[in-house]
Formats: C-alpha cells, sequence, structure tokens
C-alpha cells in the first residue's frame, strides 16, 4: 500500500497525473473557501466544512509524511508549516470562533511547492513550458496578496480610517504594492505602517519579477537536442553548455 501511495504522489503513470492535478484543483479549491469564508460568522454548517476539509488535508498531510524519505527536512517545509498551523486552527475553531480564521489563509503556501505537479505540467503542456516564469511569478504575487490582504484586515480592519471590510483590505494591499497609493485608505498607527512597508518592500519586488517575466524574460524555454539543457538566453545560437547549434523560434523583426 504505501508503494501505491508513493506512486500516486511520485510516478510519471496517468492515474498519477490525475491524482495530482486533482490534488492541485483542491488545494485551490480550500483557499478560495478559507478566503471567502474568514470573514463571515461561524454557523454549524461551516464548522461541518470545515471539519470535512481539515480532515482531507490531515490525510494529504499523512500521506506525504508516510512515504517520505526525509521526515524531518519535510517538517521545516513552509507549506507543511502552514498546512499544520491551518488544522490548528480548525481544531481551535468551536472553542474561538472565527478569531483564527486569518491563519487560514496560509494553505495559500501549498501553491508555491509542488514540484511532481510542476514537473507534469511542463510535460503536458506547451503553454505552460513557454511561459512557467511568468506563471509562477503570478502564483506567488497572488500568495503574497492573499496572505497580506488577511493580516491587513484582521490585525487593522476597524481601527485604520476606511479599513472596514475584505474588500477594502484587498484594496488598499494592491494599491499599496503597486505603490498607486490614492490615499483614501491610510495607515496612522505604528503597526500599520510597518505592515504597509513589508507590502510595498516584498510586493514591488513580486510585482516587477512578473513584470519582468512577461515582457522581458532572462531566459526562454527550448529544449536543446544534445544535453537537455531547456534554459536559454534568448537570442542564443549555440547552447553554453555543450555548443550545439539551437532553433529557437522567435517572432523576428519586422523593422
Amino acid at each position: 500500500m504505501k508503494d501505491t501511495i508513493r506512486l500516486l504522489y511520485t510516478g510519471r503513470s496517468r492515474r498519477a497525473k490525475r491524482f495530482r492535478y486533482a490534488l492541485l484543483a483542491f488545494d485551490a479549491i480550500t483557499i478560495v473557501f478559507f478566503v471567502i469564508t474568514a470573514p463571515l460568522p461561524l454557523t454549524r454548517e461551516l464548522l461541518i466544512v470545515d471539519a470535512v476539509l481539515g480532515v482531507l488535508i490531515l490525510a494529504d498531510l499523512l500521506a506525504r509524511f508516510w512515504i517520505s524519505t526525509n521526515r524531518p527536512r519535510l517538517l521545516r517545509q513552509a507549506y507543511v508549516i502552514g498546512d499544520l498551523i491551518v488544522l490548528a486552527s480548525l481544531v481551535l475553531a468551536p472553542f474561538f470562533g472565527q478569531t483564527l480564521a486569518a491563519l487560514r489563509v496560509l494553505r495559500a503556501l501549498r501553491l508555491l511547492h509542488s514540484y511532481h505537479v510542476l514537473r507534469d505540467l511542463r510535460r503536458d503542456n506547451r503553454f505552460f513550458r513557454l511561459h512557467e516564469d511568468a506563471i509562477v511569478a503570478a502564483v506567488n504575487l497572488f500568495v503574497f496578496i492573499v496572505l497580506m490582504t488577511s493580516l491587513v484586515f484582521y490585525l487593522r480592519a476597524g481601527d485604520e480610517p476606511g479599513l472596514d471590510s475584505y474588500i477594502d483590505a484587498l484594496y488598499f494591499t494592491v494599491a499599496t504594492l503597486t505603490t498607486t497609493g490614492f490615499g483614501d485608505i491610510v495607515m496612522i498607527s505604528s503597526g500599520g505602517k510597518l505592515l504597509s512597508v513589508v507590502i510595498m518592500i516584498v510586493g514591488v519586488a513580486l510585482f516587477i519579477r512578473l513584470a519582468r517575466a512577461i515582457f522581458a524574460p532572462a531566459k526562454i524555454k527550448y529544449k536543446c537536442p544534445e544535453c537537455g539543457l531547456n534554459r536559454h538566453d534568448p537570442d542564443a545560437i549555440h547552447c553554453k553548455h555543450c555548443g550545439h547549434d539551437l532553433k529557437i523560434e522567435t517572432e523576428g523583426n519586422d523593422a
């Protein structure tokens, strides 16, 4: 049974790939669900759904731990720590209500680490192969926006002028990380200002990285037929690793 589970998580069969894509879809659904329900009052129905999701997340973690060849390293991974915090917040929900709901958005860290899914996408999806850097940069930016929006809402909502809802927090986060700064929502407390500094420093870096990946990629994807190196300069005519001739397709220049 252990070998069967390991093959589902790490194998290359069609069944394993479908399983990993299903896990990716589950991760995305749980992230959206936790973001949407975090501001809502805790009800019996919500507790039931939280319990079901918690069982599934725990089962996934236990399976990964069981098949892992380096369990201490696995426990140090950011997405594993995030899932453990999410599970703790779900267990404590009946006692603390939605007080800890903001912690559940740490589930978004799962999107940052899915090596085998990335490998599947590189093999199966040409669009992903061509735009991998931009897609990964977009995911990183999305995760950061979700996390920071939740922090802004749960730490500062009601204490800062104009910051009353989750939409206000999202609006403030995006306006801050893009340096738009309309000024209709501002942080006046020391804690709020420090949070704004973090959003600006990290957010601007992630935003610039995404823009560069879209408009001026440093490397492009093209597999060398000789040595297999798959990242080259956009204007490369020879592989830097083995010197083999490359025939990278470009859009040309009409000028």
